[in-house]
């Protein structure tokens, strides 16, 4: 006779249905919610604990508090957009072009393809804080990517120091700043958005229009020859 196995841990404040996540994984995701639509200083641990069906004392068993959902979760928001810059910058044989492009496209659709608008998050003053200096670090090795890949077009290589720090500082902030856009039409079709973006991310960077016609029709084979797998990824701080 067959016996059921029943999950190993500490009792759940109500029963919820079983997604197949980590206790930890399901905090992520109860935050995600919860600082994205009530807002990160109204969200207390106990309801992030409710939220995932578990007892706020059960929570801490898992993670320190609050702050350490929030950084997980902005940390999520960068390293696979840092790690595909990686990838993208050893496949010489690809024009910068069309690889700074294709990280424009994957970046934008990391921001806003998610069922929670993280990107939002950036915008909170606690990230300042330095409990948030692992991310801060990603998001600079992800800025400085993007300058390099601007650095190795046919305009970012004729650009002093200045006017490519420029570049990339404009092409990084348009960037990120479709978290606004994003915020305020979520249901703008998000694979439309992110090329639109990288189009124009490419024209600040001094791509000119035949280029920009040129490069677009890459971006598949570019895709599949660096397609990051979640597995792939490294871990989280």
């Amino acid at each position: 006779m067959g016996t059921t196995r029943r999950r190993v841990g500490r009792p759940r404040a109500e029963q919820r249905p079983d997604r197949g996540l980590t206790p930890r994984a399901e905090l992520l995701d109860a935050a995600a919610e919860l600082f994205t639509t009530r807002g990160y200083a109204a969200t207390t641990t106990r309801a992030v604990a409710e939220r995932a069906g578990m007892r706020q004392a059960t929570m801490y068993h898992y993670v320190a508090g609050k702050e350490d959902l929030l950084a997980e979760l902005l940390e999520s928001t960068v390293t696979p957009s840092l790690t595909l810059a990686r990838r993208l910058l050893e496949r010489d044989t690809e024009p910068a072009e069309r690889r700074l492009r294709e990280l424009c496209r994957s970046d934008v659709e990391l921001l806003c393809g998610g069922v929670h608008n993280l990107g939002a998050l950036y915008l909170l003053p606690e990230v300042r804080a330095e409990r948030f200096a692992g991310y801060r670090r990603i998001r600079g090795e992800l800025k400085g990517k993007y300058g390099q890949l601007i650095a190795r077009t046919e305009t970012g290589a004729r650009l002093d120091p200045g006017g490519l720090a420029l570049r990339t500082d404009l092409v990084f902030g348009l960037i990120e700043g479709v978290i606004l856009i994003h915020r305020s039409d979520p249901e703008r079709p998000v694979e439309a958005f992110a090329q639109a973006t990288a189009e124009a991310a490419l024209r600040i960077a001094g791509v000119s229009d035949c280029e920009c016609r040129a490069v677009g029709g890459e971006g598949v084979a570019v895709r599949e020859g660096v397609a990051v797998r979640e597995t792939e990824l490294p871990p989280l701080a």
